[in-house]
């Protein structure tokens, strides 16, 4: 699959290191004060946009599932709050990011229902056809190669199971786009270095969720990678997107 230009978008543009090992030295560094820098600078509208994509499975009530790029398992703990499977795992590339959610997942005593293990989204680690239900909160733009990382989340899916994405986007509103880009090109990064955190990473945030393929140029990288059933609902005047499809029967 050749690469998208959203593939090219790097945290580190010095660096000659592959987009992938980049993002999970990315993600490591941060890690200790991602999930505070993450809910300040969204003002914890995550949370709820977190809520509303994870509801989209309630109909289908999932018991096996995957949560992809699950990062310090915020995704995968509300998913098991909200849908009371049998199984979460919870996959990401950044060893650090996942020791924080380990811990997360073992103070509200949830170690036999959330599994937390480090695996490569584009190459998961699992036979096909082994989860009822897939999701990802703000990771896949993160992949090396986006429509190899949504063939294989294809792949693990049951036939019948329900695929969730939540991610960014750019808004449709000349005004509203103005002060996004404002704030993700200046202010976040700048808030991230006053927080003594990687600058590079906000910044790295903006470019990556700027040039992501969003609304129906996913929703055809989705169609292309054998989902049916596909479409998205914007929330929030447009800074994000929930994308849903379904492996056919």
């Amino acid at each position: 699959m050749d690469p998208l230009p959203h593939d090219h978008i790097v945290p580190f543009k010095t660096s000659n290191l592959a987009k992938k090992k980049q993002v999970s030295d990315m993600f490591d560094r941060i890690a200790g004060r991602y999930d505070f820098m993450n809910h300040f600078l969204s003002a914890g509208i995550d949370k709820t946009w977190r809520k509303k994509a994870i509801k989209r499975l309630i109909m289908d009530d999932p018991k096996i599932i995957l949560d992809v790029a699950t990062g310090t398992a915020d995704m995968a703990l509300l998913t098991c709050h909200i849908l009371k499977p049998e199984k979460i795992v919870g996959i990401d590339i950044s060893a650090q990011m996942l020791e924080i959610g380990k811990k997360k997942v073992e103070k509200e005593g949830l170690e036999n229902i959330i599994e937390l293990q480090i695996s490569d989204s584009e190459a998961i680690n699992f036979p096909e056809n082994s989860f009822d239900a897939v999701i990802a909160a703000f990771g896949v733009r993160n992949f090396e190669n986006l429509e190899k990382g949504l063939s294989e989340m294809f792949r693990v899916l049951k036939p019948g199971g329900r695929l969730v994405i939540l991610e960014f986007s750019k808004p449709k509103s000349k005004a509203v786009r103005k002060i996004y880009n404002w704030y993700m090109s200046m202010v976040a990064p700048g808030m991230a270095r006053w927080f003594r955190q990687n600058k590079e990473a906000y910044q790295y945030l903006f470019e990556s969720a700027n040039s992501f393929p969003d609304r129906l140029h996913f929703v055809d990288l989705l169609n292309k990678a054998g989902f049916t059933d596909t479409g998205f609902k914007s929330l929030s005047l447009g800074i994000c997107c929930i994308y849903t499809g379904r492996k056919t029967l």
